[in-house]
């Protein structure tokens, strides 16, 4: 690897995590007192916890190629969900929740059979189930809120989201195991390298023999737990339920899968990624907000870094296919899983 090739794996690799201390350094300088206090960084932590979440689900079919435009439609669903067992049918929380998550995996799956089975392009296809999801949501609703009775919420439901631990906001430490694991599953396990090969060339993972709409049904049935999993943070958060509030979670999610694809492992989807891709986010969002941005800035802020990202994602995909290895020749690991040999046919003498 050349000099100029080292320097722009490590800008492309660190570049992100480098740029969200130097925001909450610029941050830090600008409040110095209240941006870089412990209030102020539980505070991010807690309010960005979702958000990260449901990226972390959407990294998973974009690792195949595919996108799930349905996950904000999903939130708002499942958190009105989540409160109409509690408050309206006095169903155990616990049992609420597992029921609103494992809903969430069975959306998830119905997005990936309509997408591979009646090849329906994922956008289209889940921009349709997003809105019937809305109009359920609504239907569920009849337009209005969900209000708890004069008791409240359980205490022990409500702690899912409140509760600390360690001095730090109980969400926070989801993130961190959610990412931990995906990051397992799709780095060093078969179901994350066939995703990828997926995602790279689905004909030549057909030819390999992996079952491509087995395993983006799988992804997209993940990024529908996923997408449970935040409906009961954002139920225990609200504790009330709003029957559009699941629509303003939807551009920051694809805003950091789409930026984490271009740092820790540039040119494809990865946990970590979208990890630091939130990071820089959450910093910016919370510094733009002390700083007394009108209520514009931040979704002029979510836009134009949805437009960088998609940018620096398609940037990064075509370098790292510039510079891999031919199909014959020797691969790191950083190339991801190998593509199958080319076989050329025999010269004629």
């Amino acid at each position: 690897m050349s000099r100029w090739s080292a320097r722009g794996h490590l800008v492309g690799g660190y570049g992100l995590p480098v740029l969200a201390l130097l925001l909450f350094l610029a941050f830090s300088l600008a409040l110095p007192d209240t941006f870089p206090t412990r209030d102020n960084v539980s505070a991010i932590l807690s309010n960005q916890a979702i958000p990260a979440l449901l990226a972390l689900g959407a990294t998973v079919p974009i690792a195949t190629g595919r996108f799930d435009l349905s996950l904000g439609y999903g939130l708002g669903l499942a958190h009105v969900v989540v409160l109409l067992l509690i408050v309206d049918t006095a169903t155990p929380w616990p049992l609420a929740c597992l029921a609103v998550i494992a809903g969430g995996g069975l959306a998830g799956a119905v997005n990936g059979f309509i997408v591979e089975f009646a090849r329906i392009d994922s956008f289209i296809a889940t921009l349709g189930t997003g809105s019937i999801m809305y109009a359920l949501t609504g239907w569920l609703t009849g337009g209005g809120r969900i209000m708890p009775g004069p008791q409240g919420l359980p205490s022990s439901f409500t702690a899912l989201y409140d509760a600390e631990f360690l001095g730090l906001p109980l969400p926070a430490f989801y993130v961190l195991a959610a990412t931990a694991v995906l990051w397992v599953v799709l780095e060093r396990l078969p179901f994350g390298r066939y995703l990828y090969v997926i995602g790279s060339n689905s004909r030549a993972a057909a030819v390999l023999g992996i079952p491509t709409r087995r395993y983006s049904v799988a992804a997209f049935a993940t990024s529908g737990l996923f997408t449970g999993g935040c409906g009961v943070l954002l139920a225990a958060q609200q504790q009330i339920g709003n029957p559009s509030v699941g629509l303003d979670y939807l551009l920051p999610a694809f805003v950091g899968a789409l930026l984490g694809s271009t740092t820790v492992t540039p040119g494809r989807a990865n946990a970590p990624g979208t990890l630091v891709a939130v990071a820089v986010l959450a910093v910016g969002l919370a510094g733009i907000g002390q700083l007394g941005a009108d209520f514009w800035a931040t979704p002029l802020f979510n836009g134009a870094t949805l437009l960088v990202a998609v940018g620096l994602a398609g940037y990064a995909a075509r370098r790292r296919l510039r510079v891999r290895p031919t199909a014959d020749g020797p691969s790191s690991p950083a190339d991801g899983p190998p593509r199958p040999p080319v076989h050329q046919p025999p010269a004629h003498p």
